[in-house]
């Protein structure tokens, strides 16, 4: 489903850096994840274990590798004060396909406690937005996820 992405972002982590930076897609990836996995106040064990399950998917990395990403999406993400940060390098590194496919794993993210929060579905909603992803395809992401983890579609 996500192979073109996933093939992309694998090509990019191909050696493990000594230092991640905000500047890495993956930390700007792991940062917006965090910043769903915060937006309602409450980290649920679900969304934790979710955001595990899809950076370890996503980027093939060894439990060392995925525990340095999981530090650096979080240092970023505290250290961050919008979205801007994270979308311009995501939008610099995929291209339209791949930055659809980056909003279906957002809404992953959103579904991973089974509840969707309004302040999730805002967050999904700007990023899409500033990674110029329509209105249409957040929307059809949205319901793919729904359908798939068979959650009702409605706040």
């Amino acid at each position: 489903m996500f192979d073109r992405l996933q093939n992309f972002i694998q090509t990019m982590g191909g050696e493990e850096q000594a230092q991640l930076s905000s500047d890495d897609p993956r930390v700007a990836a792991a940062a917006l994840f965090f910043h769903v996995i915060d937006a309602d106040g409450v980290a649920e064990p679900a969304e934790r274990e979710k955001l595990r399950e899809l950076l370890e998917q996503q980027y093939a990395l060894d439990k060392n590798e995925l525990q340095k990403l999981i530090a650096a999406g979080k240092q970023a993400e505290d250290e961050s004060v919008d979205f801007y940060a994270f979308t311009r390098v995501l939008k610099r590194s995929l291209d339209a396909e791949q930055r659809i496919n980056f909003i279906e794993l957002m809404w992953e993210m959103v579904y991973a406690d089974g509840v969707r929060h309004e302040l999730e579905d805002n967050i999904v909603w700007r990023v899409a937005e500033l990674l110029g992803v329509s209105d249409r395809d957040r929307v059809l992401m949205r319901q793919r996820v729904a359908e798939r983890v068979g959650a009702g579609d409605s706040h």
